[in-house]
Formats: C-alpha cells, sequence, structure tokens
C-alpha cells in the first residue's frame, strides 16, 4: 500500500500563483515516478507533470512556462509550483505514484484524494 497526502489547494485569483505538494508513505519502490493530474468539471482526467527518481520532469504543454514540478532529496515529497495561474487551470488535483520493478516494468499506481485549485477572475 502507498499513502499520498496531497496539500497546497486554494483559491487564488488569475495570475496568482499556488504551490502544492504531496508526500508519499508506505511501499514506494526505488523505481517510481510520482506526478500531477487534474480533472476539471466535465472533463477527463489529464497529465499536468511528471518527475522521476532520478529529477526526469515532463510537463505539458498547456503549462509549459508556468508549471515546475520539483521532488525532494528524499525522493517521496513533490511539489508543484503554479504561477500565472488562468481559469482553465481550475480542477482537482490529483498525486499519482506509478511503482516500476527491478525490470522497469510498471507494476501499481497509486493516487492521492486530489485537492481543489480554483482560480477567480
Amino acid at each position: 500500500q502507498v499513502q499520498l497526502v496531497e496539500s497546497g489547494g486554494g483559491l487564488v485569483q488569475t495570475g496568482g500563483a499556488l504551490r502544492l505538494s504531496c508526500a508519499a508513505s508506505g511501499s514506494i519502490f526505488s523505481r517510481n515516478v510520482m506526478g500531477w493530474y487534474r480533472q476539471a468539471p466535465g472533463k477527463q482526467r489529464e497529465m499536468v507533470a511528471t518527475v522521476t527518481t532520478d529529477g526526469t520532469a515532463n510537463i505539458d504543454d498547456s503549462v509549459k512556462g508556468r508549471f515546475t514540478i520539483s521532488r525532494d532529496n528524499g525522493g517521496n515529497t513533490i511539489f508543484l509550483q503554479m504561477n500565472s495561474l488562468k481559469s482553465e487551470d481550475t480542477a482537482v488535483y490529483y498525486c499519482k505514484l506509478t511503482n516500476y520493478n527491478y525490470m522497469n516494468v510498471r507494476t501499481n499506481d497509486w493516487w492521492g484524494q486530489g485537492t481543489q485549485v480554483t482560480v477567480s477572475s
């Protein structure tokens, strides 16, 4: 089992900034990918940004240049710094962890409960 605890969501005005945190605990493999996904009302969940255990980041084009993902030195906490927020960034943001085994084969996906981000104009 893996537990993911998210924090940092809230209400912010257009152009503002928020920082999301996700702390993972439990059965975490040495090879894993953690990331942020979001789901707006009536839309499918989409990837925002991911980061591997070696720090390689992947940022969706829709937020590139505005959002930054990072990982702490211990590797089990990630952050999403969101700047220049737009109304279309309004969504529930979910943290996800994917474990990979020693053969680099994907094994389990774990999701957090989600944190609401609302950007008002």
